[in-house]
């Protein structure tokens, strides 16, 4: 049986990697996929529309994401074909590192610093000590758990809500709709890692800003702080910069959005106060991808269970 790798981009590196771990598999990159019914697992990011379900073989697709919406908005994906998600150290630290570095430079007041450097102002701003500060992790799986791990040495006053409960030690936790609003009324950074699914599509929006540190902010942060690095989805743009221009947020760093890559006339690019990274908070090695994939593959032909199996109808 054959091994597909179809990539949007750097399936050349994956097959590279994959070639290297198991020199004897018969490796095909799409659009060359051979004769289709020798497929029988494929590696996915992106792939054309249709394409999985003209393989007749296929018993196995691993995503090289831990988001599989993309996937799953695909009405011709085969969903009696096991899927699952790429989660692994690699990404997970990645993705955790990428949470601290931001949290912090808000924390910092850090884009006012670097307005008054682009001036030549020497000026002193008052800033909050990380006790003061509540952080909230809205998505508690894998990547949220790992960010409120590295997060908790600073002493951050640290809070989480998911879908459904998700106690953890040394933080408050919210689940649930009918918890939402006392989960973001106490809120001064935002960081998302949610999955996109039609619940929370366009979740951030303005309504939800409004709602945040309702009943106190930290002494010295002029507003609450936006850090979406889970789906650009759950975002809606116009939303994040009416919300920066009437004070309703101070400040953004933003890993994805509803349009990718960002149109230059996006006023997201030039706001003072927003960060804009290129969808790149865990984009993990090809080395980790191609170990984690031909895992599943050999699990999954010897009956083993599959890590990360995406439940369709959660979507994720």
């Amino acid at each position: 049986m054959a091994f597909l790798v179809a990539c949007s981009s750097r399936a050349d590196r994956f097959a590279a990697e994959i070639h290297a771990l198991d020199p004897g598999l018969d490796l095909r990159i799409a659009p060359h996929i051979g004769r289709a019914e020798d497929i029988d697992t494929a590696l996915v990011w992106q792939p054309p529309a249709g394409l999985l379900a003209t393989l007749p073989g296929l018993r196995l697709i691993v995503s090289v994401g831990a988001g599989v919406d993309a996937l799953m908005q695909d009405p011709t994906l085969p969903r009696e074909v096991p899927l699952v998600r790429f989660v692994d150290p690699d990404l997970t630290g990645r993705m955790a590192e990428y949470i601290a570095l931001h949290v912090l430079y808000h924390h910092r007041r850090m884009s006012e610093f670097r307005e008054l450097q682009a001036r030549a102002i020497w000026n002193y701003l008052p800033e909050p000590a990380a006790h003061e500060v509540r952080v909230g992790l809205m998505g508690l799986g894998v990547l949220g758990r790992a960010a409120a791990s590295v997060l908790k040495p600073f002493g951050y006053r640290l809070r989480g809500w998911s879908r459904t409960p998700r106690p953890l030690d040394g933080m408050a936790c919210f689940s649930g709709a009918a918890e939402l609003d006392a989960f973001l009324e106490e809120t001064d950074i935002l960081a998302v890692l949610l999955p996109l699914t039609p619940e929370t599509r366009g979740i951030l929006s303005r309504g939800l800003f409004a709602r945040l540190s309702r009943t106190g902010r930290s002494p010295f942060l002029p507003g609450p702080v936006l850090i979406n690095a889970g789906r650009g989805g759950l975002q809606i743009d116009a939303d994040i910069v009416a919300a920066l221009q009437a004070g309703e947020l101070y400040a953004a760093s933003l890993d994805v959005f509803e349009t990718e890559p960002l149109p230059p006339a996006s006023p997201l690019w030039r706001h003072p106060r927003v960060v804009v990274t290129p969808h790149n908070a865990a984009e993990s090695a090809p080395p980790a991808i191609a170990r984690y994939a031909l895992r599943q593959m050999q699990a999954h032909k010897r009956g083993d269970p599959l890590e990360n199996l995406v439940d369709h109808s959660r979507g994720y």
